[in-house]
């Protein structure tokens, strides 16, 4: 990814000096002109298109800030009701994550998002025991954690 990102900056400087123009507008049609060079001949390298972590982490980032939308007003609603009916618990989340920086990344989305926190894990790691405020079903409150973060962080660092 740093290699191809590396071309297309040079792509971009030797586009500037063919062009005899230094301006700012002249390097970011450079620097396009590399990406879709790079989109072009993707086929010749051995990695993946480096934009394609670009548009999954950008995608995460949106997934995210849609999560923690819901999650406030969710959390809004509990704190509005005049009677606590909510059912807050402790979920066990298994997790296919593998390397140390995808865990921790999947627990401080689950922390940062309003009403749930992150509260150990599991030895070998593969578990993160999440407390949440409103639990109705500990099933789908697992599989919407594994559908969502977990699917969108595995996009983004595989």
């Amino acid at each position: 990814m740093v290699f191809q990102f590396m071309i297309n900056l040079l792509i971009a400087v030797i586009w500037m000096f063919l062009q005899d123009s230094y301006l700012m507008s002249t390097f970011l049609f450079g620097f396009i002109l590399g990406v879709l060079l790079l989109f072009i001949f993707r086929n010749f390298f051995e990695f993946d298109f480096y934009f394609r972590r670009i548009f999954a982490f950008i995608k995460l980032m949106l997934l995210f800030l849609r999560e923690l939308i819901k999650a406030n007003i969710d959390v809004i609603k509990v704190v509005i009701k005049p009677r606590l009916d909510n059912h807050p618990g402790i979920i066990a989340v298994d997790t296919n994550l593998e390397t140390e920086i995808e865990i921790a990344t999947l627990a401080a989305l689950i922390t940062l998002t309003p009403g749930t926190v992150s509260m150990d894990f599991s030895a070998d790691s593969s578990t993160i025991f999440v407390h949440a405020l409103d639990v109705d079903d500990r099933d789908e409150m697992v599989a919407d954690i594994k559908g969502s973060f977990e699917k969108a962080i595995m996009e983004v660092t595989r």
